[in-house]
């Protein structure tokens, strides 16, 4: 997943998108880790946020 390249490209913390989709900075740490499997919800959310696709963010796709 790109979680970490988008999030630090954006120069943003983990705890404004923890707040995004309102859960803990420790959770969505684990997101960006791939420790905890993410939500369809909070990948729209963020696909959304970062005006990409989904598909981008897991790696299925290299186009933005």
């Amino acid at each position: 997943m790109r979680l970490r390249e988008l999030r630090e490209d954006s120069d943003i913390e983990q705890k404004e998108l923890a707040a995004l989709l309102n859960v803990r900075q420790n959770t969505y740490s684990q997101y960006e880790t791939g420790k905890r499997l993410i939500s369809v919800y909070a990948l729209w959310k963020l696909a959304d946020y970062y005006n990409t696709s989904i598909d981008y963010i897991v790696g299925r796709t290299d186009e933005r």
